[in-house]
């Protein structure tokens, strides 16, 4: 289910709203660990929810991360919940905004998703996973 986190709801400015907004807003997600805050714009209407995703830190802005849009899927879907980022055919690109990427899901119906064992073995699990900050202390223990 779509939700917003009010938490994150930019309330003055330009881009303010307020909960009469409902799942309509713009949303700015503070810095975690090493990120940079995320400036979110979030809607559901015409059938699709949808955020738009930077990561911004002043005038400096990039692409966000694998992580970064796991932690935005997070906060604005439940977690049995599929969305999905679009590669439309190219002759429909739009690009109004470098560094921002999309999450969508159709409010209407599920996304088809191929058998999860065309993406792996999921009883083998990370073969490369990442250290954490907490598995990286404890390993110096």
């Amino acid at each position: 289910m779509f939700h917003v986190p009010e938490t994150y709801r930019i309330r003055i400015g330009p881009l303010a709203t307020d909960q009469t907004a409902g799942q309509n807003g713009a949303f700015l997600v503070p810095p975690s660990g090493r990120n940079r805050p995320l400036s979110i714009i979030a809607s559901d209407g015409l059938g699709w929810e949808h955020v738009s995703v930077k990561a911004s830190q002043g005038k400096h802005t990039r692409i966000p991360t694998w992580l970064e849009m796991c932690v935005v899927k997070a906060l604005f879907w439940d977690p049995e919940d599929c969305v999905m980022q679009l590669h439309p055919p190219q002759s429909q690109w739009v690009n109004n905004h470098e560094s921002v990427l999309h999450l969508w899901r159709p409010a209407d119906r599920d996304i088809p998703q191929p058998p999860a064992f065309l993406v792996g073995i999921k009883a083998v699990g990370p073969l490369n996973a990442p250290s954490t900050p907490s598995s990286r202390s404890k390993s110096h223990e």
